[in-house]
């Protein structure tokens, strides 16, 4: 067996030592740090600078047991990116992502639109929440924070808010947004949304082929503040083929967007811009993700530690099963996690236990991910071209997700 990270081992003893109080957690009333313990027998090398580490945690709720990647992003052998299905609307089992791409372990990634009670007949997309960069390409933008799905979000934190790898192999948080337009006969229609579920009110979004197939119907619904609110009466969409437009329509909706084009969705003001637009007008596109130069990799999740100070104002009531991504040593060492079983009718952890959880692991900076029925977290055994899942899911099962965080090993 391999001796534990020397970063490991000083946290573990500290923490033995001391039993240090999670002071920074923002609340009134002062708890006690969860206690870390690895499992003895269940660690190792998995492949070439990626390891595999089980744990357990005394938490206010109860024990909770945990699995861990660390991922050393200084052996060139290792690289890490994003897991999809092919789509941004659209859900995969994360070990059949993570087989499909050949990576030798991953964890899911960020929170998605799983659900769209509120407007019935609106088919729910299963896209993320927020940006997506895959091997260096931006994949998709964020939408409003009123329209995320998932706990509530800390103070000052944001959809925009990733966990990134940059070019130069270190990894940090980011917060990437969207700008963008489209130039017309008419003049320049700003853009203010890029293959996400939910666009702001008065916008504009475009969608390219990466979206999938998926009705783009939910992206009017809801608004800057309230997820729940009706979908706007007022939506256009127009389709683009080779700088011209080809098809104009008064809803949303879905089938392949073509790939020499594009298609933009308007809602409440935006739509009205949009209706200047007629078949076979000439539009010119310009966008991007401010933020997004030099990364390789980014996945959404909102921080919980930064520098190694947990985040002001995080939840220290509500205990669920978690995933969560972080790095320390400067950048060089990823950390990813997952925690089995039903939390929310059992133990679990809450934010501010996971922020303690992560530093006391080795993380200096971390982001949570989409935790319950999502917390999944596949590794490879050694010698075997599949990943197995090696936390224990809710329901028993993998929930398909719409992407992971995937590691390689070449």
């Amino acid at each position: 067996m391999r001796p534990r990270p020397r970063r490991l081992r000083t946290a573990l003893a500290v923490l033995a030592a001391c039993g240090a109080l999670l002071a920074e957690a923002g609340t009134s009333t002062a708890q006690a740090a969860p206690a870390v313990s690895l499992r003895a027998g269940a660690q190792g090398v998995i492949a070439p600078g990626v390891r595999y580490e089980e744990f357990s945690v005394r938490a206010s709720h109860g024990t909770v047991y945990g699995h861990l990647l660390i991922a050393d992003l200084t052996n060139r052998h290792v690289s890490v990116d994003l897991l999809t299905p092919g789509a941004v609307a659209a859900r995969e089992p994360l070990s059949a992502m993570a087989d499909a791409r050949g990576a030798v372990a991953g964890v899911n990634g960020d929170f998605f639109d799983i659900s769209e009670v509120q407007h019935p007949g609106v088919v729910a997309t299963g896209a993320a929440v927020g940006p997506a960069v895959e091997d260096g390409v931006p994949v998709k933008a964020a939408v409003p924070d009123g329209q995320r799905f998932g706990p509530p979000l800390p103070p000052g934190t944001s959809t925009r808010d990733v966990i990134a790898v940059g070019d130069n192999r270190v990894a940090r948080l980011a917060r990437l947004t969207f700008s963008g337009s489209v130039s017309t006969a008419d003049g320049t229609i700003p853009l203010r949304g890029f293959n996400q579920y939910a666009l702001p009110v008065g916008g504009v979004g475009v969608y390219t082929s990466r979206w999938g197939t998926v009705s783009r119907e939910r992206a009017v619904c809801g608004t800057d503040r309230l997820r729940a609110a009706r979908c706007s009466r007022e939506a256009y969409e127009v389709t683009v083929r080779g700088g011209r437009v080809t098809a104009v329509s008064s809803r949303p909706g879905a089938g392949a967007v073509p790939r020499d084009g594009f298609v933009l969705v308007g809602r409440d003001g935006g739509a009205r811009a949009l209706r200047r637009l007629r078949p076979g007008s000439r539009v010119r596109l310009s966008d991007g993700l401010s933020g997004a130069a030099g990364l390789r990799f980014a996945v959404g999740g909102f921080p919980v530690l930064r520098g190694g100070s947990p985040l002001a104002g995080l939840d220290a009531v509500v205990a669920a099963t978690r995933s969560a991504a972080g790095f320390g040593a400067g950048g060089r060492r990823l950390y990813l996690l997952a925690l089995d079983g039903d939390a929310e009718r059992d133990a679990g952890l809450t934010i501010a236990e996971l922020a303690s959880v992560m530093r006391q692991l080795g993380a200096e900076s971390a982001v949570d991910l989409d935790g319950g029925g999502s917390s999944t977290l596949v590794a490879r055994a050694p010698g075997s071209h599949r990943v197995t899942v090696r936390n224990h899911p809710s329901g028993g099962a993998e929930r398909p997700v719409p992407e992971g965080v995937g590691l390689f090993s070449r």
